[in-house]
């Protein structure tokens, strides 16, 4: 079925025909990387995104001419592209920088599809095989090479629960180097309540080019982006630079339920072990064997994560998810990742404490009602957020029916046991999912030990 957006994205296509990465650049100034990216869309818009990244003290600039450090770089622009071209979805993509073989330009249209597969949904687009063409032979290939590693951990910091739980437990085992990219108050507590200082982290700043947001306001097309794809890339990027070897993600199996059931439309395609396994494949093959990408919490679900996390008191009041509330460091108390992370946590944070850290009781919202349903499988779709799976859900509510008296229960626990009593086929067992341990990427079996010793604390 034919809609306005729809519509609108056969219209653009036909009035912007090709969009061209053109070139990337870079400088350093005052111990500072700085990269450009210039993108065109056909020849009307021109967009130069940037990128800042601090760099070591000890910063060897011969590294600049290494092959390497230009192939990272070119990567990263295949990933900072969509965000623009998504704006029109022109049907061919001139790549200029470097040339791609057949099999890496399948995998960027496999990421590009997939990763972009909320948007084409939410538009109301059927996007098909032919959505995108890549040309990519103007450039030379550059091959896969060696780097020079130490040892230690990057571990990307967001400021939630996940990376709370990663980086606590990892800090007992190896030297880690939390990554934070545009820096946030919840993102910097969780360094400090870790043990770690400002300069122990490396940060990044990424800007996007106003003229995107100009287009927005006229009108072109908009939506979800997979920023964990440009995470994983911009963290090869740190590796690299600072010689570290191993970089430990934080997504959770949870991440690879679709949010439409039935479908391979996923809000967190990036966080998938899908996408994993391609990154992982991609960078042995076109980039290096010297640094290796994982998810530490790969084996775990969100209910267990929910369990360690539990154990870290001093960040309860520091932690944040919401992205409603980031640029005020608060719980918005209204959208999804905020009933998500409150319904979780409840089985294993006392109320009163819960009702704390969010400044209300999200129980008692029967506002939240309609995202409850979502949260659960009354409704037939997911939220599009970053939240754990339907039986995960359902487990948590269940148990924490058990708090309340059943003559008291709050109104989002009563709809709950309302629709949980009438047999709807809401699923999730408890003590199963705490047991579970999900397929991984772990090198190791000190990093399986240190998470299943957290889970038996």
């Amino acid at each position: 079925m034919k809609t306005d957006q729809s519509d609108l994205y056969d219209k653009l296509r036909k009035e912007y025909p090709y969009f061209i990465y053109e070139a990337y650049s870079y400088i350093v100034e005052n111990n500072e990387l700085q990269i450009n990216f210039l993108f065109r869309l056909s020849e009307e818009y021109s967009f130069q995104p940037a990128l800042k990244l601090s760099l070591p003290e000890s910063f060897d600039q011969n590294k600049l001419n290494d092959s390497l450090f230009r192939n990272i770089i070119f990567n990263l622009g295949m990933i900072e592209l969509i965000s623009y071209w998504k704006a029109a979805c022109s049907p061919e993509l001139i790549v200029r920088p470097q040339a791609l073989s057949a099999s890496q330009i399948q995998w960027w249209k496999k990421l590009y599809l997939n990763g972009l597969g909320e948007f084409f949904y939410t538009n109301g687009i059927e996007p098909g095989n032919d959505f995108m063409t890549i040309r990519a032979t103007e450039g030379k290939q550059l091959e896969k090479s060696n780097c020079e590693t130490a040892a230690g951990l990057l571990v990307p910091v967001g400021g939630g629960k996940d990376s709370v739980v990663s980086l606590e437990l990892l800090s007992q085992y190896k030297n880690c180097t939390p990554f934070i990219i545009n820096p946030r108050p919840a993102s910097m507590h969780t360094l400090n309540k870790a043990g770690f200082s400002e300069g122990d982290s490396v940060r990044l700043f990424r800007s996007i080019d106003p003229i995107l947001l100009e287009l927005n306001d006229k009108g072109f097309l908009n939506g979800h982006t997979p920023f964990s794809a440009m995470l994983a890339f911009a963290s090869t990027l740190v590796a690299f630079i600072y010689g570290i070897p191993e970089i430990a993600l934080s997504n959770e199996s949870s991440a690879n339920e679709p949010s439409i059931p039935g479908t391979a439309i996923n809000h967190q395609y990036s966080k998938s072990i899908e996408f994993e396994t391609d990154f992982r494949e991609y960078v042995q093959r076109y980039i290096t064997d010297d640094i290796r990408y994982f998810s530490f919490l790969r084996p775990l679900n969100e209910l267990q994560i929910a369990k360690i996390f539990a154990g870290f008191h001093k960040h309860f009041n520091t932690f944040r998810s919401c992205n409603v509330g980031s640029k005020t460091d608060s719980w918005c108390g209204k959208c999804p990742k905020c009933l998500f992370t409150f319904i979780i946590l409840s089985p294993f944070v006392e109320h009163a404490k819960l009702v704390r850290i969010f400044a209300k009781d999200l129980f008692e919202d029967e506002t939240l009602i309609p995202l409850l349903d979502q949260l659960t499988g009354i409704a037939e779709e997911k939220p599009f957020e970053c939240i754990g799976t339907l039986d995960e859900v359902n487990a948590a509510l269940k148990h924490s029916l058990e708090k309340f008296p059943i003559d008291k229960l709050p109104p989002l626990l009563q709809h709950y046991r309302d629709h949980a009593e009438a047999d709807k086929g809401l699923s999730g067992n408890f003590e199963s999912l705490l047991h579970e341990f999900s397929d991984h990427y772990l090198p190791g079996e000190a990093y399986v030990q240190l998470l299943k010793n957290a889970l038996n604390d």
